[in-house]
């Protein structure tokens, strides 16, 4: 039989779509919502960091013809959500904020699973600054970086001096032009993470406000998601990136792993002091636990209901129907941790007791 031009032609381009989903199926893309640091590039202060430090997807996958490809994003929750939307990667680690964004914009997305809860903020000025309170900042220029998870949380931080983003000259500043900033008195002032701690610890600014041992509501949260429609036609590998994730998040949270924990994570080029200053006298089971507990939950849309309030979203945003806990239940299950970490009711507090365990869990992988 002869085909004629135009039946090759499109032959032809099935068979170059057949290739393309092959090929797709054989590429496992995460991206991470931060410029990270290292070589190879890394990030710290969540299980993550663990799982790419150690190559453990890498491992896992290894001999099944799946490519563990890796994507550090300087313009973190944003710069991540385009390339969601793109369909340039099928995994990512973000903050509440940004996830709730893309949800308003139509990313159909699943979150399935906490990946560094509780993540503390703080307010650092120039070395020697008259600024010493949240008051004095009214008038001043301020660096926030906006529509990130850490926006709403200094939001909420201004309104308990009474004060609004209007009362500073907010400047929106990514992570590192903050330090620079920070470092040349471009700024009065920046909200920003333990990245600080670094500035602080040389010398260079103050710190003069933690959200350490204060409300839980003014932490941070973060987690894993994946496009829906990935999960759907890969659910192995998605049942495999959550394993792993959950080896790792073990790990994480026994006090018997802190220090060798602390320097995986300074890999990334944060300073091992930078993360004990963060993690002080804090609970690494509470602060690396997988579980999408109703605290979890609850956090989320609490700033799903803000970020519309605030206008940071046009169309109202539920959680119902967002969290996927299917590969994070089969997890915990098959790996006898369904009572490891305690799940936390919406304030916070746990809803059991969770006692500790005796073992010492060996690195992952």
């Amino acid at each position: 039989m002869t085909l004629t031009p135009r039946v090759r032609r499109h032959l032809a381009g099935v068979l170059l779509l057949l290739g393309a989903t092959a090929a797709d199926a054989e590429v496992l893309r995460i991206g991470v919502a931060t410029g990270g640091g290292g070589d190879p590039v890394t990030s710290g202060g969540s299980a993550l960091g663990v799982v790419r430090n150690q190559q453990l997807l890498e491992k896992a996958f290894a001999g099944s013809g799946t490519d563990v490809q890796w994507f550090f994003f300087k313009g973190a929750g944003p710069a991540v959500n385009e390339a969601l939307s793109n369909q340039q990667i099928d995994f990512a680690w973000e903050g509440d904020l940004p996830q709730v964004v893309a949800r308003a914009n139509g990313l159909d997305t699943r979150l399935i699973a906490a990946v560094g809860t509780r993540g503390n903020s703080y307010v650092a000025v120039p070395k020697g600054s008259p600024i010493k309170t949240l008051a004095d900042l009214k008038g001043k220029k301020v660096a926030i970086f906006r529509g990130t998870n850490g926006h709403l949380v200094a939001i909420n931080i201004l309104k308990t001096q009474g004060l609004t983003e209007r009362d500073l000259k907010v400047i929106n500043l990514d992570s590192g032009s903050t330090l620079a900033a920070l470092a040349t008195n471009g700024v009065d002032a920046a909200f920003g993470g333990m990245e600080l701690f670094k500035l602080r610890d040389q010398g260079i600014v103050d710190i003069i406000y933690s959200t350490q041992g204060q409300d839980v509501g003014l932490t941070r949260q973060t987690s894993l998601l994946v496009r829906h429609a990935y999960a759907e036609s890969h659910p192995a590998q998605t049942q495999k990136v959550v394993d792993v994730l959950v080896d790792a998040a073990r790990w994480a949270s026994d006090p018997a792993n802190q220090q060798a924990l602390y320097q995986e994570w300074a890999k990334s080029g944060v300073p091992d002091a930078s993360w004990q200053a963060e993690f002080a006298n804090q609970s690494l089971r509470v602060r690396n636990s997988p579980l999408l507990d109703p605290f979890f939950r609850s956090r989320y849309q609490a700033v799903a209901e803000q970020a519309k309030a605030q206008r940071l979203i046009r169309q109202p945003v539920s959680v119902s129907g967002w969290f996927d806990t299917r590969y994070l239940d089969k997890a915990l299950k098959d790996k006898n941790l369904q009572d490891y970490w305690a799940p936390a009711g919406v304030n916070g507090q746990p809803e059991t007791a969770s006692p500790p365990s005796q073992e010492v869990a060996h690195a992952p992988g």
